[in-house]
C-alpha cells in the first residue's frame, strides 16, 4: 500500500463541516474518524487517505450546496458514487471533502419510443437494463462490476465492458448530462436529441473523472434486444492460438458482441472460485457472443466456428440456452475477485495494445513478471485490446509488493510502446497520472490543462488526479523555468 501524505486539517474545514450540516443535514455530514475510514479509498487499495469530511448527498441540491459551500471555503471536494473504481480516481482529500452520490438513485420512466431513460448517478448500472426490459430494451455499457458499479462512476470513466467491441463505450450512450460545476453552478451539457450545434462538452465531461464537475442527472440511449444471441466457448492449447483467432475473426469482416480471453492462470482462478467448467487444460480460452438479426447471426457464426477450428481449438462448446451462455460468461465475470483465491494479493491494472500485438505484448509480459518472480494472471477484452493484467504477489514477503507496483508500470509503458494507451476504462486517477507524460507531450497535457481549468479554475474539483503535477490554474501553459512553489514545497514533481 503506498502512503498518500496527509496534511493538517484546516480551520477553515472545521468551519466548512458547520455550514454544510445547516445545508444539508447534520445526519449527512460525517466527520468522526471511525465514520469516515470507511471511505478512505476506492476499489484500488493500494491509495488510502482519510478524508475531513464525508457528506452523505440525498438529491439535487444536497450536491449544489456542497459544492457550492467547498467552493466558498477554497475547499477541496471528490464525487464518489459506489467507489468500485480501480484506479484511485475516489480516493478522497485529508484536507477536503467526499461527496457521496450513490444515494441518488432515482430512475425515471423509460421513454420506450426514443429509446431513452434518465437516472441518477447513484443508479446501480445493471438496474438501467432491468427496468429497460419490458419494452425490450437494454442498456449496453456492461463493466464486469456491473452489480455494483454506478452510472455516475461510469460516466466519470467512460467506462467499457465486455460488449463495448461492438456497442462502445459510455461515451456512445451518454444523450445529456446534468452538472453541478465546481462554483455549484448547474448546467445541462447535451440533452435528449441526438445531435447538438457547438462544442461537444458532454463529450469533454465524460471521461472526465470528476475534475470538470458533479453529474446530477444523466439521459442514456438504450439500445433494442438483439433478435438473436450465440455464445461460445472455445479451449486453446497455447496464447497465440487464441489471440489469432481474435484477429482473424475482426479480419474476417466480422464484429462480434463481444470477444473475451482469459489464460491458464486466470482459469485457474475461476474454477477456484466459481467452478465454470472451463475446458481442462486450456492455456487460454474465448468467450465468443455474437448478436443481431437470426440469419446472420447464424452465418457469422459457422464462420467464427471455421476460423477457431484453423486456429487449432481443442474444444468448442455453444451455449444451448441463456443459463448456459450465463455459466459461460460466470468465469469471466468473476475473473478479478477470483483471483484472490489463488493469490494473498494482486495488482488490477489496464492498459490498451492492437489486438494485432496480443501474443508478442503478452509474452512479454510473462518474461517480465519471470525476471521479478512473479505471476501474471491475464483477462481482457481482446476484441479491442484491452489489457487487464493481474499482478500476483504476497505482501508478508518484503519487497514483493514494491516489486509488483514496478511491474505493473512497466506493463503500462510496454502497452505504450506497442502504439496502445495507459487505460481502456479504468481511468488515469491516483495511479496512473505519472504515466501520462510518458504518452502525451507536454503541450498535450498543457491542452487538456486549458480545458480543466475553463470548468474548474480553482483546481478544487479531484485536484491531484489524471495529471502528473498539480499545475495551477493561474499558471500560463508552456515551456516552465525556475522552480514552482508547489514544487518546492514538496508538494508536486516535475517529469
Amino acid at each position: 500500500m503506498t502512503a498518500i501524505a496527509e496534511p493538517d486539517t484546516s480551520q477553515r474545514t472545521a468551519d466548512l463541516s458547520e455550514r454544510l450540516r445547516a445545508a444539508v443535514g447534520t445526519e449527512r455530514v460525517l466527520t468522526d474518524r471511525t465514520q469516515v475510514r470507511t471511505y478512505e479509498c476506492d476499489g484500488l487499495a493500494n491509495f488510502k487517505v482519510t478524508p475531513a469530511i464525508v457528506v452523505l448527498a440525498e438529491n439535487r441540491q444536497h450536491v449544489v450546496d456542497t459544492v457550492r459551500l467547498c467552493s466558498e471555503a477554497g475547499v477541496p471536494f471528490v464525487a464518489r458514487g459506489s467507489g468500485t473504481g480501480l484506479s484511485g480516481g475516489a480516493l478522497p482529500r485529508a484536507d477536503g471533502v467526499l461527496l457521496v452520490t450513490s444515494r441518488l438513485r432515482s430512475i425515471g420512466a423509460v421513454d420506450a419510443d426514443n429509446r431513452q431513460v434518465t437516472v441518477e448517478p447513484g443508479v446501480i448500472n445493471l438496474w438501467v437494463t432491468r427496468d429497460a426490459t419490458p419494452f425490450d430494451l437494454a442498456y449496453a455499457p456492461d463493466p464486469s462490476s456491473q452489480l455494483v458499479c454506478s452510472i455516475g462512476g461510469n460516466v466519470a470513466e467512460n467506462a467499457g465492458g465486455a460488449h463495448c467491441l461492438k456497442y462502445g463505450f459510455t461515451v456512445n450512450h451518454v444523450l445529456g448530462a446534468e452538472v453541478v460545476l465546481p462554483d455549484g453552478e448547474v448546467v445541462h451539457l447535451g440533452g435528449r436529441a441526438p445531435e447538438h450545434p457547438g462544442y461537444d462538452l458532454l463529450g469533454a465531461f465524460i471521461g472526465s473523472e470528476g475534475t470538470l464537475g458533479v453529474a446530477t442527472e444523466l439521459t442514456l440511449r438504450l439500445i433494442r434486444v438483439p433478435e438473436a444471441v450465440q455464445t461460445m466457448l472455445v479451449g486453446y492449447r497455447s496464447v497465440e492460438d487464441a489471440a489469432g483467432t481474435v484477429s482473424d475473426i475482426i479480419a474476417a469482416g466480422i464484429v462480434p458482441a463481444a470477444v473475451e480471453m482469459m489464460d491458464a492462470l486466470a482459469i485457474e482462478a475461476a474454477e477456484a472460485a466459481v467452478s465454470c467448467g472451463y475446458p481442462e487444460g486450456a492455456v487460454a480460452v474465448l468467450v465468443i457472443e455474437l448478436d443481431g438479426p437470426e440469419v446472420e447471426v447464424e452465418a457469422q457464426f459457422r464462420q467464427v466456428e471455421e476460423i477457431a477450428r484453423r486456429r487449432n481449438a481443442f474444444e468448442t462448446r455453444i451455449a444451448a440456452d441463456a443459463a448456459e451462455r450465463a455459466l459461460m460468461w460466470k468465469g469471466r465475470k468473476s475473473a478479478f475477485a477470483a483471483v484472490g483465491r489463488i493469490s494473498p494479493s494482486y495488482f488490477v491494472q489496464d492498459g490498451v495494445i492492437p489486438r494485432t500485438k496480443l501474443p508478442e505484448v503478452l509474452a512479454e509480459i510473462d518474461r517480465m513478471a519471470d525476471e521479478r518472480g512473479l505471476r501474471v494472471a491475464n483477462v481482457f477484452h481482446a476484441g479491442d485490446g484491452n489489457l487487464h493484467p493481474l499482478v500476483l504477489f504476497d505482501d508478508a514477503v518484503e519487497g514483493q509488493a514494491h516489486e509488483a507496483e514496478e511491474l505493473a508500470g512497466a506493463i503500462l509503458e510496454l502497452c505504450i510502446t506497442s502504439g496502445g494507451s495507459i487505460t481502456g476504462e479504468h481511468g488515469v486517477g491516483q495511479e496512473k497520472r505519472m504515466k501520462m507524460g510518458k504518452q502525451f507531450t507536454a503541450e498535450d497535457l498543457d491542452t487538456m490543462q486549458l480545458v480543466r481549468c475553463a470548468f474548474d479554475p480553482d483546481g478544487i474539483a479531484n485536484p491531484g488526479k489524471v495529471f502528473p503535477t498539480p499545475r495551477l490554474c493561474g499558471e500560463r501553459p508552456g515551456v516552465r523555468t525556475g522552480e514552482h512553489p508547489v514544487q518546492a514545497a514538496g508538494l508536486g514533481e516535475v517529469f
